[in-house]
């Protein structure tokens, strides 16, 4: 039987967070879907298309990226995570507010989904501190979010900002 976990998120943009993240379930999981949640009351930075893409972009770079794949989604994470195979969600955890707001949402999902399991990993303590909104209002205002991000996701972000800023 193959374990798979479903990491549901915005990735808007993916963080050296995230991709931690990632690396990590990859050791613990046989395949970890990463699953793009597409909102459609939401307006992301980044279309669905580009995010998928700079995930795939990311994760090619990982050490070990065999058993991790991208996928879209724009229904609930359960239903996503079933459609998949999934065992578990994955949920990343930087501080106590992450994980009272987690713990609730994982009551709700064990609600709908009786069986299947939510997986805590507590953020490195390197990463701990990033938050991709943060990410995007330090880039929107001009400051360098290279510490927080890839390279190329820096690049992406300083390109999307200057074309939309463009008449």
């Amino acid at each position: 039987m193959s374990r798979t976990v479903f990491y549901a998120g915005s990735f808007d943009p993916v963080t050296f967070g995230h991709l931690d993240l990632i690396e990590r379930a990859a050791r613990l999981f046989d395949r970890v879907i990463v699953g793009v949640g597409v909102h459609h009351g939401k307006k992301p930075l980044f279309s669905d298309d580009e995010r998928v893409s700079i995930l795939q972009d990311e994760i090619a770079r990982l050490a070990s990226p065999a058993g991790i794949s991208v996928a879209t989604f724009d229904n609930l994470v359960v239903d996503a995570a079933r459609s998949h195979g999934a065992a578990a969600i994955l949920r990343g955890i930087r501080d106590g507010t992450d994980f009272n707001y987690e713990m609730q949402m994982t009551g709700m999902n064990a609600a709908l989904a009786p069986g299947l399991d939510t997986i805590f990993l507590p953020a490195s303590g390197a990463h701990r501190h990033i938050a991709a909104t943060f990410v995007r209002q330090i880039a929107q205002m001009g400051g360098d979010v290279t510490a927080f991000v890839p390279p190329a996701v820096a690049e992406r972000l300083k390109a999307k900002l200057a074309s939309s800023a463009s008449p």
